[in-house]
């Protein structure tokens, strides 16, 4: 059995099926006291998702790049380092990683700071002067940076060295070289799963409730202990995110059909 070439040439059946029940449960938002109510409370946290998806993934895509490119240097020192660094943080699940963040690495590093700083005349900084809302932020940078960094090396290393070597030929140094010639033909290769990693880590933002970030799980449960209307309450949730992860989906898609039908009309 082998694979249909053209799978996006396919009416979206599913996007049909989604957009009905997204439209009855919009609504049933809009005709109901309580999922009214619930929407109000818990569109306030929108924001709260937004940011920490963004400022965390903008992070883990700047980080994982550094990684690959340690992994793949000349350096045994720096390739071991960044394997290590990989392999420890895919290993440790993110709800660990957020709560080790927060109550173990955060007072660490505000002890390492009285300890370096204060002595030199700086201000005393407090435990209560980190947010919780940035040490979550700085747990799923982390994370996202290792699994980041596996698909920044295997676009990296899917450049065509024959590329590589006429590059080199023009007498491009290894700058312009990465900057012209390898990471925009390693960018588009791995748009898709950088696509798909952006989704997650919207889902995995909710983690962050945890900690008591009012995102918006947690404004869900908030109000739902507060109401008993737990049906409602977390239909709501399902749906702000189901907005968020399927739209973005979407352009996401549509991106990569840009992607392709400019590489397409390159002669």
């Amino acid at each position: 059995m082998t694979p249909n070439p053209k799978p996006d040439a396919d009416f979206p059946w599913w996007l049909v099926i989604v957009a009905i029940t997204g439209l009855w449960l919009f609504y049933e938002v809009l005709a109901d006291d309580v999922y009214s109510a619930s929407l109000a409370v818990l569109a306030k946290g929108i924001w709260i998702t937004v940011i920490v998806t963004l400022v965390a993934y903008f992070g883990a895509c700047l980080l994982g790049l550094g990684l690959a490119l340690a992994g793949l240097s000349r350096w045994v020192v720096l390739r071991q380092a960044a394997r290590l660094y990989i392999e420890v943080m895919r290993g440790i699940p993110i709800i660990v990683l957020l709560l080790y963040v927060a109550f173990v690495l955060a007072p660490a590093l505000v002890t390492a700071w009285n300890w370096a700083f204060v002595p030199l005349g700086f201000e005393e900084v407090r435990g209560r002067d980190f947010p919780l809302l940035w040490r979550a932020v700085i747990a799923l940078m982390l994370a996202y940076s290792a699994f980041l960094a596996e698909i920044f090396r295997a676009g990296l290393q899917a450049v065509d060295k024959g590329q590589i070597e006429a590059a080199k030929s023009l007498g491009l140094n290894g700058w312009q070289r990465f900057r012209h010639i390898v990471f925009p033909q390693a960018f588009r290769m791995v748009l898709p799963p950088l696509g798909n990693d952006f989704v997650a880590m919207v889902k995995d933002s909710s983690l962050v409730s945890v900690l008591g970030v009012t995102d918006i799980t947690q404004l869900a449960k908030v109000t739902a202990a507060g109401n008993f209307r737990y049906f409602e309450t977390y239909n709501v949730a399902a749906l702000l995110y189901l907005t968020m992860t399927i739209g973005l989906s979407l352009l996401l898609r549509r991106l990569e059909a840009r992607l392709r039908g400019h590489e397409a009309r390159q002669p």
